[in-house]
């Protein structure tokens, strides 16, 4: 008869827990932190990067393993970063007081069941983590079976980083904090960057058994390396190539050289996907902006937020576009601000004009200079060229708006709207004084105030008739020289 020996180490522990390797993966994010470093009364993962937040960018990464649950682990700043998360879908764990990154964790599987699997812990200061990096970690250690796989990268400056120790047989047997390394474990170049994938039953032994570090009465949630090494357990670093994706923000320096490299990312990006950028060094490309082949962006413009740009479409200098969508062959001149809006084919927007949300231009609009709308929408081959304000108004196809026209939408206290007719022309110098409509076809004398709805195909002029003072020039002049 064969007697089956007792496992040991690593073995012993995957005897007692199997689980699949494509188990949903759980994540807790680390964001208690004051940040006291960035000298801002600004939560550190509310600080922005590449225009997003800092813990935003975190939790878009980690979105993209699609995780089972996730936890955001908060402190003294809780309100305020509970308030900017609000919608997304994480439970929010309180650490307080703050005892170190040991007890955040703690206080994050507080919130998590008890089922196996594995638990991914994130630092909500590293936002430039790609997804494909973090599903790589989560890979290795199902793949390997190990009961933590975390990872590693190596700076131009180890610095303050941890210093990742292996064995002469380059096991991993601990993390040394810089403050605390010896002159040769100082020389070590690969440091840990934060981010860890546990086995969840080996995280909960590891938090259990974690002491508080004697010198700043905290908890270290690198001890865990060093407690499962000893145990047999099995512990690896899979180390990043681009050592800037674990760049972790804790001054003003570090969140500036983060934006660099995140602008960087998204103009390469953006190159590669067919799009032209004529100065890389000065365009700014939000994480989420969508640009199709054969764009033009010319040098200073900043896209942001939910943006999509069509094929064809050129923007120019010193443009902002934020959560709004130009349509295939559409250009958006010099010192233009849209935001909220969509601007359709081939209609062209500016100089300096200005889209507030709710505007939708159809194809063929033409917004000239000093323009601004706002809640508007206007039909396809419709101008308004100068000077003129459009706010809450339904405004047909081929209209023409005149220089100075001011749709009245604010009474002080509700916003009216405007109904502009198909083919109408509203002369310069016209206040439309909602609610009012002008009809299909109809004309709007230059320089009347509108209050009464106009038919479709009549004439509305409201100003006064003229009258002439013959010789009053000469008179006045005269009495100005006695």
């Amino acid at each position: 008869m064969t007697v089956k020996k007792k496992p040991k180490g690593a073995a012993r522990a995957r005897a007692r827990s199997p689980r699949p390797a494509d188990a949903p993966v759980r994540v807790i994010v680390l964001a208690a932190g004051v940040g006291s470093r960035m000298r801002s009364s600004l939560p550190k993962v509310l600080h922005r990067v590449g225009g997003r937040p800092l813990l935003d960018a975190v939790l878009d990464t980690a979105e993209r393993l699609s995780p089972a649950e996730t936890v955001v682990v908060l402190g003294a700043a809780r309100a305020r970063v509970e308030t900017a998360i609000e919608g997304r879908p994480v439970r929010v764990a309180l650490q307080d007081p703050p005892l170190g990154t040991g007890d955040a964790v703690r206080c994050g599987l507080e919130l998590l069941d008890a089922s196996d699997g594995p638990i991914l812990v994130l630092s909500g200061d590293v936002p430039l983590l790609r997804p494909e990096t973090l599903a790589e970690l989560v890979r290795k250690r199902g793949a390997e079976d190990l009961d933590l796989a975390f990872l590693s990268f190596r700076p131009p400056d180890p610095g303050a980083f941890g210093r990742v120790v292996r064995d002469s047989r380059g096991r991993v047997r601990s993390i040394v904090e810089s403050k605390n390394a010896t002159p040769r474990e100082s020389k070590i170049a690969e440091v840990n960057a934060g981010v860890y994938c546990f086995r969840a039953e080996a995280l909960r032994r590891c938090i259990a058994a974690i002491r508080k570090n004697p010198l700043t009465d905290e908890f270290y949630l690198t001890d865990a390396i060093e407690l499962i090494a000893r145990a047999g357990g099995g512990v690896e670093a899979v180390e990043i190539p681009d050592w800037r994706e674990a760049w972790g923000i804790n001054t003003r320096r570090d969140l500036a050289a983060a934006e660099e490299i995140e602008r960087r990312r998204s103009v390469e990006r953006a190159l590669d996907s067919g799009v032209t950028v004529l100065d890389p060094a000065t365009v700014r490309i939000g994480p989420h902006v969508e640009i199709a082949p054969d764009a033009v962006l010319h040098p200073f413009v900043c896209l942001e937020g939910r943006t999509r740009i069509g094929e064809g479409c050129e923007v120019f200098p010193f443009t902002r576009i934020a959560d709004s969508q130009v349509d295939a062959g559409a250009a958006v001149g010099p010192h233009c601000d849209v935001e909220g809006a969509r601007i359709g084919p081939r209609s062209r927007v500016g100089p300096y004009s200005r889209l507030r949300p709710g505007t939708v231009l159809e194809e063929g609009v033409r917004i000239g200079n000093f323009v601004e709308t706002k809640n508007a929408v206007l039909g396809r081959g419709t101008k308004a060229l100068h000077l003129a304000y459009l706010g809450d108004a339904e405004i047909g196809a081929d209209v023409n708006i005149g220089a100075g026209v001011i749709t009245c939408n604010y009474d002080g206290e509700n916003k009216n709207r405007t109904e502009i007719g198909e083919g109408a022309f509203v002369g310069s110098d016209s206040q439309l004084v909602a609610p009012v409509t002008v009809g299909k076809g109809a004309y709007v004398g230059a320089g009347s105030t509108i209050t009464k709805n106009v038919p479709d195909g009549a004439l509305a002029i409201s100003r006064e008739g003229q009258k002439n003072i013959e010789g009053w020039a000469a008179r006045r002049k005269s009495k100005k020289a006695h």
